[in-house]
């Protein structure tokens, strides 16, 4: 008896850890240790466009329940990744996994219940309503081409209120302020009842308050519903504030990544963005703010019309600038 009830202890622990391998450690908020679980992750991935090789032995892991940024210049291959890892494009080698298995050997209804896409500028058929659109969330849910059940208008009722659109549900989309047909489709997404919700730049051509709108909306749903969230971003300062993790990317490759405090550097900075700057803590939330000053090398105008490269020496007063 002594020696069955040995096995089983030994078996138990060797399960956990072989579970612990698929874990995260990582720093919480408040300074304490705390596991992240890792359902989503790219193996030796490779993305190519025709011949030209864009992505090359990507290895990343998006934690769980957290809002992932990724950050790089124009041309560095974030939405390309965010594409191949939502299956709207497929990789010339390796995988991207979800619970242990490729996504791309998937059918494309089972994938569409675990992760959703909001893809960059979407744009919806002239006159279609906020409810018909957020209605085809339901596709994955849904045979043949049967009409709703009871369950799907309730989960698109219920998608339309969570993001504030109750009161524009039967308006066309086309007739929405750019905030509002943003939150249109997110609802849309919401509707399909994924964990993981991916987003390729959901604040570009937005005013900044309907930026916020946007990415306030996105906190909260990370919060309240613990969706995990990987989106595109160009804002440095935006994505410092409202994501939990970020990975920096030039040409393909990551540079960086961690809590915004580990990413958000001035080398990080000059090394994938060609920028020199100042980086301070928000006075309201603590995180890295990105101040830009100069370009990390001489300007190309520079280059061409002669000049030198803005001078990084000792930064004015307040007062003095504001003189």
């Amino acid at each position: 008896m002594t020696m069955s009830l040995r096995t089983i202890i030994i078996s138990v622990l060797l399960i956990i850890i072989f579970v612990q391998k698929d874990m995260l450690s990582a720093q919480g908020a408040a300074g304490g240790a705390c596991t992240i679980m890792i359902r989503l992750k790219t193996s030796d991935l490779a993305i190519s466009y025709d011949d030209r090789l864009i992505v090359q032995n990507l290895n990343i892991s998006i934690p769980q329940g957290k809002v992932t940024a990724l950050v790089g210049a124009n041309g560095s291959g974030k939405s390309t990744i965010l594409k191949t890892m939502a299956r709207i494009m497929n990789p010339s080698h390796g995988n991207v996994l979800l619970d242990g298995k490729s996504i791309h050997k998937q059918s494309t209804k089972e994938v569409a219940k675990q992760l959703a896409i909001l893809p960059q500028n979407p744009t919806a058929p002239d006159g279609l309503t906020v409810s018909e659109l957020v209605s085809y969330g339901r596709f994955p849910y849904q045979k043949g081409f049967g009409s709703m059940s009871k369950e799907d208008k309730s989960v698109v009722q219920w998608s339309i209120e969570a993001t504030g659109m109750g009161e524009f549900a039967e308006r066309p989309v086309d007739q929405l302020s750019g905030g509002q047909r943003q939150r249109a489709w997110i609802a849309m997404a919401l509707a399909q009842e994924t964990d993981i919700l991916f987003l390729d730049e959901p604040t570009t051509f937005l005013d900044m308050a309907h930026q916020l709108e946007v990415l306030h909306l996105l906190q909260k749903l990370n919060e309240k519903n613990n969706r995990t969230i990987v989106m595109v971003v160009h804002d440095l300062n935006h994505a410092a504030r409202y994501a939990h993790h970020m990975i920096a990317i030039k040409s393909g490759v990551v540079r960086g990544e961690g809590t915004p405090i580990e990413v958000i550097t001035p080398d990080i900075m000059r090394d994938v963005f060609n920028i020199e700057a100042d980086i301070v803590p928000d006075p309201r939330t603590g995180v890295p703010l990105c101040l830009p000053f100069a370009l990390a090398g001489l300007p190309t105008a520079d280059k061409v019309l002669g000049g030198d490269a803005v001078d990084k020496g000792d930064k004015p007063s307040l007062t003095a600038a504001g003189a």
